[in-house]
């Protein structure tokens, strides 16, 4: 009969693969989060195919603003959820995972609102401010352009991506002089997962297709000397191609993923 191998990884191999460090395995390992499949003759920790998508999981859940705790407990009911195939049920768990999620949910809208009414309140301001000077007056002029390009709201997909082109064009960024491309095309409609980053943010694009990665290096290349932020990373990781922007202006990247997540391929 055929055999077949069952992959396993090295603390380090698993790490590269998550990019983490080593030491946040055996955090994890410490925290009951995390279980090596076994260990080699040495002595080294092996990783299977399980943990890598349990530590693939609490990444991501980390990125959410979710905690160890509330992640112990989603692991725990992934669990009983397996377990409910020998009849033993937890109501309770489930229960708890949905308190969870909805509570984490209702605080980003929270903060959300807060954003929200502050654009607002900026964008009533600077109408006020214009309408209260000469309309020969220069300074008037400027108002109202802060209004229509930093505070306009969008209502289409196309507004969203003309107002911003504006934004990008403002910041001197290259991104904005991208022109219909065969990179844009392959990236048009694809499912996208973007995250905040101590310096910038990642944007992970799933899958192992390598034209995804050959057209993000190819926007990576194009902002080579931009004046809003530096050049863009691009690696392969075990759960896609993940694109890594830094800088202050490296939010301009988040949006321009998003925007394209957002538009049907021509």
């Amino acid at each position: 009969m055929p055999t077949t191998t069952r992959r396993e990884y090295t603390i380090g191999a698993l790490a590269k693969r998550a990019r983490v460090a080593p030491s946040v395995l055996r955090y994890y390992e410490k925290e009951g989060l995390l279980v090596p499949s076994g260990r080699t003759a040495a002595g080294y920790r092996l990783y299977g195919a399980e943990a890598e998508k349990t530590l693939l999981f609490i990444n991501r859940a980390k990125r959410l603003g979710f905690s160890l705790d509330d992640i112990r407990q989603f692991l725990a009911a992934g669990q009983t959820e397996a377990g409910n195939a020998t009849g033993k049920k937890n109501g309770r768990k489930t229960g708890d995972v949905a308190r969870i999620a909805e509570d984490r949910f209702l605080e980003i809208e929270r903060r959300l609102t807060e954003l929200l009414v502050l654009r607002h309140e900026l964008e009533m301001f600077l109408r006020e401010m214009s309408e209260q000077l000469p309309a020969a007056d220069g300074a008037r002029q400027l108002y109202r352009r802060l209004v229509d390009r930093v505070c306009g709201h969008s209502t289409t997909p196309q507004d969203d991506a003309a107002s911003l082109t504006a934004l990008m064009k403002r910041m001197g960024c290259n991104l904005a002089s991208l022109k219909r491309s065969k990179s844009l095309d392959i990236l048009r409609g694809r499912h996208v997962h973007v995250w905040r980053e101590p310096d910038g943010y990642s944007v992970l694009v799933p899958g192992n297709d390598p034209q995804i990665g050959t057209a993000l290096k190819q926007i990576a290349a194009s902002e080579a000397g931009c004046e809003a932020h530096t050049e863009p990373q691009v690696e392969m990781t075990a759960e896609g191609h993940v694109f890594s922007a830094h800088g202050n202006n490296a939010f301009l990247f988040a949006q321009f993923f998003l925007a394209l997540e957002h538009r049907a391929p021509a």
